[in-house]
């Protein structure tokens, strides 16, 4: 049988957003907080890996003056080829809009240029990068290192409770049903909710 994935729970979900956006300005400047935190909201909150997450472009997220409210992942960056259209929560939507004027202050304003982007717009940022990121917040926030995988996991272990197991499967690029299956064990939440329900039974 296999193990279900590990994921967060609800209030780990919060910690660690709080932890990125609260960071002091010594270790995380207030560009970085935004960018950190929208590049968290995306695996979070729309099951982006990571690898796609370094390879967005400012295209995938603004159109015209105004954030997309779906994100259309192509076969040139959805990783093993699914390409796959994400729409997106209230909240991350509002992460890309208050992340926008700090991308039109750097001049970075060209579609094509990456949104995460390393010295300069024509290289993006690298997945090391992003995994000490959310490594660092995340033991800051609950005490433990933890991938940027896990966000994707939780993002999809959620959404397997409210949703069908292919809706799930497109939303995360499974080329593969059994891939997306693993998302039907329980998790710590769920747990929780049974035995506080046997509780007030």
């Amino acid at each position: 049988m296999t193990n279900a994935p590990e994921t967060l729970t609800t209030n780990e979900t919060e910690e660690l957003l709080k932890a990125i956006a609260t960071a002091e300005i010594s270790e995380c400047s207030r560009w970085k907080r935004k960018r950190n935190t929208l590049i968290a909201l995306l695996m979070l909150d729309a099951g982006l890996r990571v690898g796609e997450v370094a390879k967005l472009r400012i295209s995938h997220l603004i159109f015209g003056s105004e954030p997309v409210r779906a994100i259309a992942l192509n076969k040139t960056i959805a990783e093993k080829g699914c390409k796959r259209t994400v729409p997106l929560t209230e909240r991350t939507i509002a992460a890309i809009k208050d992340f926008m004027p700090l991308i039109y202050q750097i001049g970075l304003e060209c579609p094509e240029n990456y949104v995460f982007f390393a010295n300069d717009s024509r290289r993006h940022i690298t997945t090391r990068q992003i995994e000490r990121m959310i490594g660092f917040f995340s033991l800051m926030a609950f005490g433990r290192w933890v991938h940027p995988h896990v966000l994707r996991h939780t993002f999809a272990t959620n959404l397997m409770r409210i949703t069908s197991t292919p809706t799930v499967q497109q939303l995360l690029g499974h080329k593969h049903l059994t891939s997306t299956q693993v998302y039907t064990h329980p998790n710590q939440d769920d747990c929780e909710k049974a035995i506080k329900s046997l509780q007030l039974s």
